[in-house]
């Protein structure tokens, strides 16, 4: 009987897949399918099913590079995050919207969602943004993760929430 815990389930698959369980490997890949979609969408935007792929592909191709399955989760943002934000570039996205350009408040064309705030902001204000307000990591793991120093993790950070309340309140 599979593990109730999601975490313990996911470590269980990963030893089952690194010993040759296909089915395993099947079956990791759809557990942590929800988990990937999760972070890429709001990084990655339109193209977030597009990171997704690329994603589940990375994770899939290293997985035997993962030296502790009980850091599953860990590792899987950390490549998740990367993919989405190369995604994103690379689908011409790095380029944020000016916000001079929102409309004007009952304009019908104002989207009131997150995903309209979201889509204004760059890659990586995206990235810190989702990594810290949505994933609850702190500013020096986020940094850790996208590979900056603390402080341009800091600054972005605060650049993106400035960012996005500017858009939200227009």
């Amino acid at each position: 009987m599979p593990p109730a815990d999601p975490v313990d389930r996911g470590v269980a698959l990963v030893q089952a897949a690194r010993h040759g369980d296909t089915l395993a490997l099947h079956d990791l890949l759809h557990h942590l399918t929800p988990y990937i979609a999760r972070i890429c969408r709001p990084i990655a935007l339109d193209d977030g099913p597009d990171a997704a792929q690329e994603a589940l592909v990375a994770v899939f191709t290293s997985l035997r590079s993962l030296r502790e399955p009980e850091a599953l989760y860990g590792w899987v943002r950390a490549i998740t995050v990367r993919e989405a934000v190369r995604v994103a570039k690379r689908a011409g996205r790095a380029r944020p919207a000016e916000l001079a350009d929102v409309p004007e408040r009952g304009d019908p064309q104002l989207a009131t969602d997150i995903d309209d705030v979201l889509a204004r902001l760059s890659p990586a204000h995206r990235a810190v943004l989702v990594l810290r307000d949505l994933e609850g990591m702190d500013e020096e793991s986020a940094a850790a993760l996208l590979g900056v120093p603390t402080g341009t993790a800091k600054s972005r950070l605060y650049r993106a929430r400035r960012s996005f309340r500017k858009a939200w309140s227009a």
